[in-house]
C-alpha cells in the first residue's frame, strides 16, 4: 500500500516547516502500519497554476501526478494563513480537479478507490474550516474520505508560537494524527478487497 504526503508549506527547501513537522507524525504511522509514503514538499516544483493536468513544458504537476495516481492514500498537509488553507494547497486542489473526467478502463473516475486524509497548521484557529474545504473538494472529484482522518494543531486565539516552537498540546496532535493514519490506512484495505465497482 501506498501513500502520498503534499506539504503544501509556502517555503521551499530547506526553510523549516511546521506543517511538514506535524505531517511526520502521521508518516510514522502510516509506515508502522506497513504503508510506503513519499512526502513532496509542493514549493520545490514548478506546479503551474491551471486547472489541467499537464500545461506543458516547465511544469512540475506531471511528475507529482504519476505518483498521486499510484497511491492509495493521499494526505494533504497545509498551514493556515489568514484563517483558510495555503494558496499552494488551493493550487494543488485546482490541479487535482483537472481529473474530474478522467477514468479508468471501468468507467469509473480515476481518483475512486483512492482514500483522503489531512493534516493542518497554524498559529491561529480555523483548522477544521481547511480541513473541510479540502475534504469537499477532493470527495467532488472522487476520493473517499475516512472517518475522523485528520490532525490539526493550533496555538489558540491570537497570533503567537509555531508548532515547532511549542509544546501546546502537541501530544494531542499526536495522538489524533495516528487514529488518522490508521482510519485512513483501514479504509484503504476495504476498498481494496471491496472496490467501488465500474460500469457493468
Amino acid at each position: 500500500m501506498k501513500a502520498l504526503i503534499l506539504n503544501c508549506t509556502l517555503k521551499p527547501s530547506p526553510a523549516v516547516s511546521n506543517t511538514e513537522a506535524l505531517a511526520k507524525e502521521v508518516i510514522a504511522e502510516l509506515e508502522l502500519l506497513k504503508v510506503q509514503t513519499t512526502l513532496i514538499r509542493v514549493a520545490d516544483h514548478n506546479v503551474i497554476t491551471g486547472i489541467k493536468s499537464d500545461l506543458g513544458e516547465g511544469d512540475g504537476w506531471p511528475a507529482i501526478l504519476k505518483q498521486l495516481l499510484a497511491a492509495d492514500i493521499l494526505i494533504m498537509a497545509t498551514p493556515t494563513w489568514m484563517g483558510t488553507l495555503s494558496s499552494m494547497a488551493m493550487r494543488v486542489l485546482e490541479r487535482i480537479n483537472g481529473l474530474y473526467t478522467a477514468k479508468d478502463n471501468k468507467g469509473r473516475p480515476v481518483t475512486y478507490n483512492k482514500v483522503a486524509g489531512f493534516v493542518v497548521t497554524g498559529d491561529e484557529d480555523g483548522a477544521r474550516h481547511v480541513v473541510t474545504e479540502m475534504a469537499a473538494a477532493l470527495m467532488d472529484v472522487g476520493f473517499t474520505i475516512a472517518p475522523q482522518c485528520y490532525t490539526y494543531w493550533n496555538n489558540g486565539p491570537g497570533p503567537g508560537n509555531s508548532y515547532l516552537e511549542s509544546n501546546y498540546r502537541k501530544e494531542w496532535s499526536s495522538e489524533t494524527g495516528k487514529v488518522a493514519a490508521a482510519n485512513v490506512v483501514a479504509v484503504a484495505k476495504a476498498l481494496k478487497n471491496t472496490p467501488i465497482p465500474g460500469e457493468e
